[in-house]
């Protein structure tokens, strides 16, 4: 088949890539490089052995996207492009609106014009805002406590819209849950720009010395540890989700939620446990108070992804450190 992947080179457009690659499909990434590297390009050559045709620019250009889906003739696009930053996002509304809203609305005008209808879109776990009961299903209330959530909320509900009035769409809406780890080869893996807002870089970058301690932000929730327990899955297994949601997008019509994650918590002191080991360092750390906003716990329900899509992550947390810190050394080099 032939893939659009928007954001392409972003974490978990690029690990997807790799994934579809392998199993034959065409693929064209386009990316505005705003929260990614072009050497990227270069290191997804290298794992696949392909040359992936690749445009630099953004999904609020419309007549850029008219001549991708025709000159390729795309039969289906996941949709990775947004901006993903809770805290960032708090501070700019207005462009996480333009960026993650517009941005899919444009996307999704020229694919109806373009008569391409297949479309997996990159969801997330915090639409479900506080937990009414755990874990997480796909039927649990929705009621992000951020903007960013609520962007991803937004364009969940237009595309609920779209699949009503017009039936011959077929679309799949992955929650993910926290996506950490990186590819086997270490060539790839997460890399934020500027300081990072996710625990798993911001270890790293303390393990080799880019940054002096580790925030741990809380140590008295009512958890087993007294720090926050989230779902961490390995990006390889996320990219695995949606070659399936490929799948089954392919063969289906109409539109499904299915949540992305393993079903199990981990708090902050078992991810720093398990990247010690894997390291083979202590990693130093700071307790401060809770940010507000925080959950102390939440974990997916992951049933549907098995029964609808064949699909369950596989890797263990150990994994997903290993592979973080694999990566992390590729930068050294």
């Amino acid at each position: 088949m032939n893939i659009l992947l928007t954001g392409g080179l972003g974490f978990i457009g690029s690990h997807t890539a790799t994934v579809l690659a392998s199993q034959g499909h065409e693929l064209v990434l386009l990316d505005n490089l705003c929260n990614s590297q072009i050497e990227v390009l270069d290191k997804l050559k290298t794992i696949t052995g392909k040359a992936f045709t690749f445009y630099e620019g953004d999904v609020r250009d419309p007549q850029l996207l008219k001549n991708v889906l025709s000159g390729h003739q795309i039969e289906a696009v996941i949709h990775f492009a947004g901006l993903k930053s809770v805290a960032e996002s708090g501070v700019e509304p207005l462009r996480y609106y333009d960026n993650n809203v517009v941005g899919t609305v444009a996307l999704l005008e020229v694919m109806k014009a373009s008569g391409v209808k297949r479309f997996i879109f990159s969801s997330s776990a915090t639409v479900y805002g506080e937990p009414q009961y755990l874990p997480y299903d796909e039927e649990h209330p929705t009621a992000p406590m951020n903007t960013y959530g609520r962007t991803k909320l937004q364009v969940e509900e237009i595309l609920q819209d779209i699949a009503k009035s017009d039936p011959s769409w077929s679309i799949a809406c992955l929650r993910y849950f926290n996506p950490v780890g990186a590819h086997e080869s270490g060539l790839i893996g997460e890399l934020p720009k500027g300081v990072p807002n996710n625990l798993m870089p911001y270890i790293c970058q303390v393990a080799s010395g880019k940054l002096p301690h580790l925030n741990v932000f809380g140590d008295d929730y009512e958890t087993q540890d007294g720090t926050g327990e989230r779902d961490y899955i390995h990006v390889m297994d996320l990219a695995e989700g949606h070659a399936a949601a490929i799948e089954f997008v392919s063969k289906r019509q109409g539109i499904e939620v299915v949540n992305l994650g393993t079903g199990t918590p981990f708090s902050v002191y078992d991810l720093i446990s398990a990247f010690e080991k894997a390291a083979d360092c202590t990693i130093q750390r700071v307790v401060q108070s809770r940010r507000s906003g925080d959950l102390s716990i939440y974990y997916a329900k992951a049933d549907k992804a098995k029964t609808l899509l064949g699909w369950q992550a596989n890797r263990s947390l150990q994994e997903m450190c290993n592979s973080s810190w694999k990566f992390q050394n590729s930068l050294k080099a």
